[in-house]
């Protein structure tokens, strides 16, 4: 089945219980921000159907619940570069200093040691936003490279299942862009574009086991986030109930925005330890295969730009693989 530990990820993520505790804080307060901005817009708009809209005031309020749930996502889109810095690399630095088994701070002193052991590696938030894009961009060429499960089952007549499951391996690929800053942070790299193609090169080499995981971990995440999602109706139905003119399609967004919450603070981070006991037992005692890295760089775009950033740093040439600690 899987190659990682469930045992494993779960302690890893109860030592990092200030993380989960800040993540817990920052998505139930991006929650809080979805409720009020649309309940807020929804009121207007009632308001204004009240006085203005010969057809009823459902379609204003409607309208006006649409505009304050936009007016969040786009401040969101604002903040993510902090969001990636401060919050999820920061948690990614701890758990790959635990996965290596050494120690880390306790209590909130674990939050500033990780900010600390991420700003040496990147100074800056929009550094680390850039590799992490170049990364996803690259990512998306490992799956096509490896020819999708429909390679390795070449069942005839089956074209319609094989696109459905080589669309579930595309989404289940969410998290290895963490993975991937996991490897930079574990090996103390200064160089973050090198070693983020060195990741991805060592991604794809161990691309049919990792993606293998990356499904299994998927279908995990998302019958627990379903489940989630069922019990967060209620709630979301009573907040709406409240709202004025009770307009019930917005317990269902709720719910999700619910969902979602939950599972950016407990359900991610346990698919990303998980994800990491996979790739660095994979990778250990590996180097970067120039197959790879030629496939690679014919494929993706966005891999080609991580080699040319990369070769920037050393005078037009690219480094030399870094040395993998054990686990």
């Amino acid at each position: 089945m899987w190659d990682f530990s469930v045992a494993r990820s779960v302690a890893i993520m109860l030592r990092t219980w200030p993380f989960i505790l800040f993540r817990t804080i920052v998505y139930f307060a991006m929650t809080l921000a979805y409720i009020t901005a649309t309940g807020t817009g929804v009121g207007i708009g009632w308001g204004v159907g009240h006085i203005f809209a010969d057809g009823g005031p459902e379609g204003t309020a409607f309208y006006g619940g649409i505009a304050g749930f936009a007016l969040v996502s786009i401040a969101l889109y604002w903040i993510r570069e902090y969001i990636l810095y401060v919050l999820k690399a920061g948690h990614v630095a701890v758990m790959v200093h635990l996965i290596d088994g050494r120690n880390v701070p306790g209590g909130q002193s674990q939050i500033a040691y990780a900010k600390e052991v991420v700003k040496q590696r990147f100074a800056e938030a929009n550094i680390l936003f850039v590799v992490d894009q170049l990364v996803k961009g690259a990512i998306r060429a490992v799956t096509s490279l490896l020819g999708g499960i429909t390679a390795l089952l070449p069942i005839p007549g089956l074209d319609g299942l094989m696109r459905f499951v080589n669309t579930v391996i595309r989404i289940s690929l969410t998290y290895v862009d963490e993975i991937i800053l996991g490897y930079n942070i574990r090996i103390d790299s200064s160089s973050p574009f090198e070693t983020a193609r060195q990741g991805v090169v060592l991604y794809a080499q161990n691309g049919t086991k990792m993606v293998k995981n990356a499904v299994w971990l998927a279908l995990i995440l998302w019958g627990v986030t379903f489940v989630i999602f069922l019990l967060m109706l209620a709630p979301a139905g009573a907040i709406v109930y409240l709202m004025p003119g009770q307009l019930s399609g917005w317990g269902f967004v709720l719910a999700i925005v619910f969902a979602w919450a939950l599972k950016s603070a407990f359900v991610e981070p346990f698919a990303i330890a998980s994800l990491m006991q996979v790739y660095f037992k994979a990778i250990e005692g590996q180097v970067p295969d120039p197959g790879w890295d030629d496939r690679l760089a014919a494929a993706s775009r966005q891999f080609r730009e991580l080699k040319e950033r990369s070769m920037s740093s050393f005078d037009g040439r690219p480094a030399g693989p870094a040395a993998q600690p054990s686990i």
